[in-house]
């Protein structure tokens, strides 16, 4: 993709990325998309399919980002420790820091039909991917107990971090999400070791 095309394209995901925040995958239009971009209805289209197309590329994209992020943040040589604390850290400042992305994320996601759901899992899967890394690295380097299931762990620490950014969206955000990092990270480690 050319630079300009990419621009556009980012401009598209972004205007989505608001316009889904605000009024629901269900309650956002194509045209609405396309104003918020500042580009034509018809644009849209030599982009992407349609509404559907556009939210599984949006969580492409912003999840492909966060795990890019990671491992741009997190060295092998890191204890597991260190790595897990890193990832909630990223985790929560990113949705922290675009409010719009977390309504997408925690809210699209479970009122999405399965075929999205199951399309979105797919861009997420590198993500559980990398925290079973970690857990493997503790296991086998004694920071973590040797009879951890990583496969069910992994889906454990991510479903917590979820949860962790739906109640802090519910509150209204009268907390800083970040703060939250040490105790929930406190909580994961008690329970690896």
């Amino acid at each position: 993709m050319t630079s300009r095309k990419q621009e556009k394209y980012e401009m598209i995901l972004d205007a989505a990325e608001k316009v889904i925040a605000e009024n629901g995958f269900h309650g956002s239009q194509v045209a609405r998309i396309a104003k918020e971009a500042g580009v034509a209805d018809g644009t849209i289209y030599l982009y992407f399919k349609n509404k559907e197309d556009i939210l599984i590329s949006l969580f492409q994209n912003r999840l492909g980002s966060l795990v890019e992020s990671f491992k741009n943040n997190i060295s092998e040589e890191d204890s597991a420790e260190e790595a897990l604390y890193k990832i909630c850290d990223i985790h929560f400042s990113l949705l922290e820091e675009n409010i719009h992305l977390a309504f997408v994320t925690q809210i699209e996601l479970r009122q999405s039909s399965l075929e999205l759901r199951k399309a979105i899992g797919q861009a997420v899967k590198p993500y559980i991917q990398l925290i079973e890394h970690i857990l493997i690295k503790g296991v086998a380097d004694g920071s973590f107990r040797k009879n951890l299931d990583t496969r069910l762990t992994r889906q454990l620490i991510f479903g917590a971090m979820d949860e962790v950014v739906t109640s802090w969206l519910i509150s209204g955000q009268k907390y800083s999400l970040t703060s939250q990092v040490a105790n929930t990270v406190d909580f994961f480690i008690r329970g690896l070791k």
